[in-house]
């Protein structure tokens, strides 16, 4: 029988910056990377037009995290550096690991060269009981799945 390998069950996100653990966030989104498609008209052996299709350029996607809000003040403090215009200060090279139950390892993206281009608080409404969910945008310049 062949072996069956259960889906990785993602429960908690931890984001380092520079190999130091800079948050825990319930909510990830935007790990990965796409190529523009380029379109080549050309004619084949038979003299018939056909399209080509061919890996334009390559980008990455902004990467969102988010959390209910603490009073760790870490990821504002990394935006201010950019609002102050300390961009070389603030670009690192980061890592999202999942965690799972256990708080586990379970998979990896490195990426390179990230600073955060956008941090915002909560909601706020005196009415509600729900979390106040505070949200890190970070753009970068290449990311990969390392385990």
């Amino acid at each position: 029988m062949a072996d069956v390998v259960d889906p990785l069950v993602g429960f908690n996100f931890r984001l380092e910056v520079e190999k130091v653990p800079a948050g825990f966030f319930t909510e990830v989104s935007g790990l990965g990377s796409e190529n523009d498609v380029v379109e080549q008209k050309t004619l084949d052996p038979a003299g018939h037009e056909v399209v080509i299709k061919v890996p334009g350029r390559l980008k990455w996607g902004d990467i969102v995290l988010k959390r209910g809000i603490t009073n760790d003040m870490k990821i504002w403090l990394w935006r201010q550096e950019v609002i102050d215009g300390k961009l070389e200060k603030a670009r690192a090279n980061c890592s999202i690991i999942m965690q799972d139950r256990t708080y586990a390892d379970v998979a990896r993206w490195d990426f390179q060269n990230a600073w955060p281009s956008k941090v915002s608080g909560p909601t706020l409404k005196s009415d509600s009981s729900e979390f106040g969910i505070e949200e890190l945008t970070l753009v970068h310049e290449g990311i990969a799945r390392t385990s």
